[in-house]
């Protein structure tokens, strides 16, 4: 019994580790990714507002503003995971998480729950603000919840992935800028699918980033380019492929242990 209380303080202690983490610099984790999100809702708002009608009765900005929100959480938690990885290998103090008797189901979890927290704390500040400015309801809760959930997992599941792989802070800087950032560009945070080339269509169905979102949305509005049910099938199978290979990273030790 005492062994499980310890495991269970240790898991408890990495996982405050990784939210005070990035609370002690939330200018930079937490405002910054805001007021990124902000200056997007001005430009495009300004510029598509009353040219571009996307669902019956959804104002452009209105629709614009569950996609910038979970585009931040997803960013937000890879972030979390992937620079806490890379930056204790690099500074060498990875060594002393790896000698705790913690399991790697137990390192999986802490980092994983610390990139869930920070993702939600980013996405909800986006909406406590964002809703000064715009009338947004919420239909389905639910579906807003289980798709920030899954959404945060996956990316954070994605960056511990990333962060083992990544020796340098430049190639933990490529997964973000040339796979991240434009899957999630791509994947209907500014538009519907349905407003595109039927070629354009049919390759967004093959970006996972694309469900998220559009489950996502489906939460606030009650309608999406396709059915939730489909989304979070999708989601979930995504998730559950990754958090394998993640796991069986961690379990052999790849790049972790010299």
């Amino acid at each position: 019994m005492s062994l499980i209380n310890a495991q269970t303080r240790g898991v408890y202690t990495l996982f405050k580790k990784e939210v005070l983490r990035f609370w002690r610099v939330a200018f930079q984790t937490i405002a910054s990714p805001m007021i990124t999100a902000l200056l997007y809702l001005l430009i495009f708002s300004h510029v598509l507002a009353g040219r571009v009608q996307v669902y019956d009765n959804v104002a452009y900005t209105a629709f614009l503003i569950p996609g910038l929100i979970m585009m931040s959480l997803l960013q937000n938690s890879f972030a979390n995971t992937s620079s806490s990885l890379v930056q204790s290998k690099v500074m060498g103090n990875i060594v002393f998480v790896l000698l705790t008797p913690l399991t790697y189901l137990q390192f999986f979890i802490a980092f994983l729950a610390g990139a869930v927290v920070r993702g939600f704390v980013v996405g909800f500040s986006i909406y406590l603000v964002a809703i000064f400015f715009v009338d947004l309801p919420i239909m389905h809760i639910g579906w807003v919840l289980v798709f920030a959930l899954l959404g945060s997992a996956l990316l954070g599941t994605f960056g511990i992935i990333a962060g083992i792989w990544a020796e340098r802070f430049d190639q933990m800087a490529a997964f973000q800028n040339f796979v991240i950032m434009p899957l999630t560009f791509l994947s209907g945070v500014f538009y519907s699918i349905h407003s595109l080339p039927p070629i354009w269509q049919t390759i967004s169905h093959f970006n996972p980033f694309f469900y998220m979102i559009d489950g996502f949305r489906y939460g606030f509005f009650g309608q999406g380019d396709i059915s939730p049910w489909v989304s979070l099938g999708v989601v979930l199978t995504f998730l559950v492929l990754l958090v394998a290979l993640s796991l069986k990273m961690l379990k052999s030790g790849y790049k972790l242990r010299g």
